[in-house]
Formats: C-alpha cells, structure tokens, sequence
C-alpha cells in the first residue's frame, strides 16, 4: 500500500534480544571462571586450632594466624600452608600436583593448604595464611592472567576503533543512498536499514574474539598445573625456539642425596662434614639441605654461622668457630685464591663422571676436602625433553655445577650443548646473547641464581617447587614442577592462539557478509530488506558463538 512495515514494537523487540544476547554471553563467561571456582572450592571452611592450655576447638579459616598450632585429622583437608610439628601421614597433593600417589609428610615436611590428610594425624604449625597461601596465590595469578591483554588482542581493539568508524561511515553511506536512489518513501527505508547496519555490526564479537580465548586457556592451564602470569606469555611459548634449562631441581629432583666426604691433613671427614654443614644452614640450596640433614642424621651438632654470605651461583662464606669458610665449585675456589691439590682434583672429577655434584671446602685459605652430593634426575625429565626436541626447540642446560658433572648429566639425557659453572650473571648473558641471534628464548630454572636469566628471557618459566624469587621473575609456573608441563604449556599456546585466529575470522567475516545485507545489497533481486530485530538477533548470536567457540579450548589438553 506504499507504507513501509515499521511498527513501535520493534525498539523493544531489539532491545530484548539485545539483552538476550547479553544473557547468554555472561553465561557462557561465566563457565571460563570455573577454574578459579574449583580452585576456591579446594580450600576448607575451618581448622582445628590447638591452644596454648593443650584444649581444641574449631575456628573459620579467616581467624588462622602464623605460628599457630593446628591438628589435621585423617580424612582432612590441610588447612593452610605450614610445617608438620608431630606425627606423619599420607597426604593427597594431587589438587597441586596433579599426581594420584599420596606423599607421606613426616616432623619437619612442609603441607600445602587444600590438600588431602589421607591416613595418620598430624600437628602443623601455620606459616602461610590467607591470600599467602599457595592455593590463594594460584588463584590471583590465574585471575591477574584473565584480565591481562594479550598483543593480538591489543591489535585486535585497534582495528575494532577503526571498523567503528567504518560502520558508521557505511550506515551514513545507507541513510544517503536510500534516501537520494531508493523508492519511496526512501527516507524511512534509508533509516531503517542504516539502523539495522549500526545494530548488525556491533563489533562486540570483535572484542571478545580474544579475551575469551585467553580466558579459557588460563583456567585451563591452571588445571594443568601451568600458571601464566598474563596473556602476552601464552601468545610468545608457541614462538619459543631454543629452552635454556638449570640442572638442580629443574632437571633433576632438586632432594639431593649427600653421597661422600673427601678430606685433606689436618682435617678428618667428620669435622669437613660438620664445618660445611654449618655454614650450609643459611643456604637455600637443594645441595646445601643434603649436606645438613647428612650431618645432623650423624648427630653432630652444628655451630652457629657469622658473616654469612652467598655467592649465588658459585657457592657460599661465612664464619664457623672462629675460621673462614668458602664453601662452593672450582669458580669460588679460583675467586678466593684457594689451590686444590692434584690427588683431591683426580678424586673430584671421578665423582663428576659419575654425575655427582662436588663441593670444594676452604678453611682460612687453604683446601680443606671435598664433598659429593648426587641429585636423581627426575623420571618425566626424559620424557619432557625429548617431546621438546620433536617438536623442534634447542635445549641447552645451564647450570653451577662443575663442567664434568653437567657434562655426564647432559649425555645421560641427550642434551649435547652443556654450560658448566655459570654464575647468574653468564646465564643472563647467554639469554641477551641467544636474543642477539633473533632467536625466541625460555628460560626453565627454580633457583635465585636463574632470577635474573628468567626476567630476561622472552619467557620466564619457574617451578613452583623452587624458590619465590624464581616464580615472581617468571612468566610461567609449573606448579608440579614438571618438565612435561613445558610441552603442555606450548601445545596450549598453539590451541589458543588458533582459537583466537578462529574468533578474530569469523568475526570479520560475518561483519563482511551482516553489512551489506543490512544495507539492502539484495533488495534489487529479492526486494526483501533485513529488519533491524533481526539484525539484533544476528548480532547477538554472534557474539555466543564466538565465545561457544573458545569454550572448545578446555578439551584441546588432555588431563
């Protein structure tokens, strides 16, 4: 009849599909925060404090301090981060390991908040508590990732700011060209269609084409045990070209076992024990543990440590009855002018042959002995490092330990470019120098001594057994501290960054193909026009499928 079918119910309508659309999108957002729940979920409600009168009673999580004594009952979850005081157990770490076997705790061992007491009882006193505790930090580096902007997605909002304008520019282009060529009346026909342009092409699949994609790979992630700090560090692991990986507690167990003592006149072999051992108790070291619990298994008693100082990398100084002591590799030797002699030399490096790291003890200057300590090189090591080099990546081990040692330790796991006695400042240096070369560098380590070389590499990778320094200078924590995880982490990478490939293509091709119906291409031939509901409609379900979409990343990764 000449009129063209607009009627008032049409705002509504777009409205509530709108808003429908908006529905299924928190929905299906919300189903990408279910890592961070069920890592909340973990944590139990309450603990059962003991107090000073020897009495018990129950009390919310929130009221737990440091230092308090604290009974976990077989069948309990562990209540916050501490150290077994009494009794020993089984304890099911396999919400933070992921590993199905239970780890017998005994007197001195450390408990992890949100694991599983399996059989005995124990008393632990707190020492990490509240957003301290490891399960809580898990739980803000996966949070702090989520919010991150990776750089294709700071690429991506650029080009939404300049489609916008195009949009705009296209539904402008509408109005006018309907208006001056478009049959009557070509005014109301030019408004309709430019409306249903602006409404169809909304560029929120735009926006959410890689915010949703990295959302749902670090809750992943998280489950996996991998921990990425922010979404650059997921966007850059698939680029990874060569792996830079410290021995001690990266490739190896990190629970060194203290193999033999090796001593020089005057001095006997239980005395050289005990001096290290001493001055070892300021240590952080793996090896420096081994040497103290080798010495207190003995019943020795150790002397108190004056002036202690690290030569991280190299080894340690400090005062112990009355003498200066170096203790370290043949680097802190040299540094303080001490001679090793020949028949010490021989019997060092037959140990290193047989990969047992060797420590050279220093008394007022002069040589004292020699002390082997032999750390197991992990069962997943292997493994891990073979997937890597299928997949094409360069590994190099970088370690403190003596040539020969990381030498016989890299032939065992067929790593063929080995660097021995590195301080930190060589394994930074051969990161910038790797850097240098264009190449893309990682960085695995777990020590202070791999600080500086993991916030310098492209990517920082840490275990999380290893020390807060080494996780708070990396970009990635392996929370199992699990070299496997690195193949894991690169195969997510791959998923993730196809993912928002997927996102980012099928937002620009709808919004190709939405524009030009929107505005009227097909009206010459079928002389149908697409109403502005159902523009919102469309718009609306893009946007569920491009988050539908990145919800497929959580069955990319096996567990």
């Amino acid at each position: 009849m000449g009129r063209v079918a607009v009627y008032f119910e049409a705002a509504a309508v777009i409205i509530s599909l709108t808003l429908l659309g908006q529905m299924l999108e928190l929905k299906a957002r919300s189903q990408t925060s279910a890592a961070i729940k069920s890592l909340l979920g973990l944590a139990p409600k309450t603990a059962r404090r003991i107090k000073p009168d020897g009495t018990e009673e129950d009390i919310e999580l929130a009221h737990v301090h440091e230092g308090d004594l604290l009974r976990v009952r077989p069948g309990e979850k562990v209540s916050v981060d501490g150290l077994v005081t009494e009794g020993s157990s089984a304890v099911d770490e396999a919400m933070l390991t992921g590993e199905p076997l239970p780890v017998t705790k005994r007197v001195g061992d450390k408990l992890i908040g949100a694991t599983l007491n399996t059989a005995g009882a124990m008393v632990m006193r707190a020492e990490h508590v509240g957003s301290a505790t490891v399960l809580s930090q898990i739980v803000q580096m996966v949070a702090q990732a989520q919010r991150s902007r990776a750089p294709m997605q700071r690429m991506a909002d650029r080009v939404a700011g300049y489609f916008v304008m195009a949009v705009v520019s296209a539904a402008l282009l509408t109005f006018l060209v309907w208006g001056f060529f478009g049959p009557q009346p070509s005014w109301v026909f030019g408004l309709i269609n430019a409306v249903s342009v602006l409404i169809i092409a909304c560029p929120c699949a735009l926006g959410l084409a890689t915010l949703m994609s990295i959302m749902v790979a670090t809750g992943r992630g998280a489950t996996q045990g991998i921990l990425f700090r922010d979404a650059a560090a997921i966007e850059n692991f698939r680029k990874v070209q060569v792996l830079i990986v410290d021995k001690t507690g990266t490739l190896t167990e990190g629970r060194p076992v203290f193999e033999k003592v090796f001593a020089v006149a005057p001095y006997g072999e239980g005395e050289v024990l005990r001096l290290a051992a001493s001055l070892d108790q300021g240590s952080e070291h793996p090896l420096a543990e081994a040497i103290v619990r080798a010495a207190k298994d003995k019943g020795m008693t150790l002397s108190k440590v004056d002036g202690f100082e690290s030569a991280t990398g190299i080894g340690v100084r400090g005062g112990v009855d009355g003498k200066r002591l170096s203790l370290g590799n043949t680097a802190l030797m040299a540094q303080d002018k001490v001679a090793i002699d020949s028949d010490a030399q021989t019997q060092a490096e037959a140990l290193r042959l047989g990969g047992a790291s060797v420590m050279s003890l220093a008394i007022n200057g002069q040589f004292a002995g020699l002390l082997a300590v032999s750390d197991p090189v992990k069962k997943s090591t292997p493994a891990a490092l073979k997937a890597l080099q299928d997949a094409g990546i360069r590994i190099i081990m970088a370690t403190g330990d003596g040539l020969t040692t990381a030498k016989s330790v890299g032939q065992h796991l067929g790593i063929n470019e080995v660097h021995g006695e590195v301080k930190p400042a060589d394994k930074l240096a051969l990161v910038e120098r790797l850097q240098a070369q264009g190449l893309v560098v990682a960085m695995a380590g777990d020590g202070i001594n791999d600080a500086p070389a993991l916030a310098k590499a492209d990517v920082g990778i840490a275990m999380g057994t290893g020390t807060d320094v080494a996780m708070n200078s990396a970009q990635v924590t392996l929370v199992k501290g699990d070299l496997r995880g690195i193949a894991t982490a690169r195969e997510l990478s791959n998923a993730t960054i196809a993912n928002m490939k997927q996102n980012l293509g099928f937002a620009f091709v709808y919004n190709s193909l939405g524009v030009p119906l929107a505005a009227g291409l097909l009206f010459p031939f079928t002389g149908l026009l697409l109403s502005p509901m159902v523009a919102a409609l469309a718009m609306s379900l893009s946007s569920a499928s491009v988050i539908t979409n990145a919800l497929r990343l959580r069955g990319k990764i096996k567990d």
